[in-house]
């Protein structure tokens, strides 16, 4: 296998995206993007990585990891990240060794046609119900199932009193709301089940449980935009709407 492109061949390649597989079942295990050399670079690491082990794995069967050029050309890097974030997003990060998604996977990667539409179109609409806006672009994905998304919405965060005069909670991503539960109770945080997994070490912060809202309220707010209630340089995910908060 040849283990480096000459500079002819780098010239010509520009930024590209490529693939790890293994070659007795072709199943895929990394996608990458680089320029230059950069698709070789996984051959001489020595970090303990579920990459770096399964590449032994095949190195130790007499055989070398198939690696193929998906697309090249690319004139920047941030196409490059653009179609690397597809493919991650394509593929499913569950079945890869790559240790994130693609970059800005959450904006770029892979999307519904209305979903698409929401966030470009960005319909401005005003709360009339008292409710607690939680951003979680950190964990979102729009390929996300109804209990990864209700998980990521109610916990764990820190808040205090008034998060019990609220009656809706909103799940907002990039400013756009993606679903609204009826809050039925706050508890500690790693007190009830969580498909995330445990927060029992999470000290002063809540958990609600809930359920999906009245299909009237998901009908006026699910792909609006509620972005004008967050400063720009707001910090905090949350924010109280309609709440008359204790002083």
């Amino acid at each position: 296998m040849n283990k480096q492109f000459s500079k002819e061949v780098i010239s010509k390649l520009k930024y590209y995206v490529y693939i790890y597989s293994d070659p007795e079942t072709n199943d895929i295990f990394y996608v990458g993007k680089g320029i230059g050399n950069r698709v070789f670079s996984h051959l001489n690491s020595s970090g303990d990585t579920e990459k770096s082990r399964l590449i032994k794995l095949i190195r130790d069967r007499g055989q070398e990891p198939k690696i193929e050029i998906l697309i090249h050309g690319l004139e920047d890097e941030h196409t490059a990240l653009k179609v690397e974030a597809a493919i991650i997003d394509l593929i499913g990060k569950e079945q890869l060794t790559n240790r994130v998604r693609g970059w800005q996977s959450g904006v770029f990667g892979r999307v519904e046609i209305n979903q698409l539409i929401s966030h470009y179109e960005r319909e401005q609409v005003n709360i009339e119900e008292p409710a607690i806006l939680i951003r979680i672009n950190r964990l979102f994905r729009y390929d996300m199932t109804d209990i990864e998304l209700y998980d990521a919405t109610r916990g764990v965060w820190k808040i205090g009193n008034d998060k019990d005069k609220v009656k809706y909670a909103f799940a907002i991503f990039d400013g756009i709301v993606h679903e609204i539960y009826k809050v039925l109770a706050w508890f500690q945080a790693g007190s009830t089940f969580n498909s995330r997994g445990s927060f029992d070490d999470e000290i002063n912060r809540w958990e609600f449980i809930g359920q999906k809202a009245e299909e009237a309220i998901r009908t006026n707010y699910i792909g609006k935009s509620v972005e004008h209630y967050f400063p720009k340089s707001a910090q905090n995910p949350i924010k109280y709407i309609n709440i008359k908060e204790s002083i």
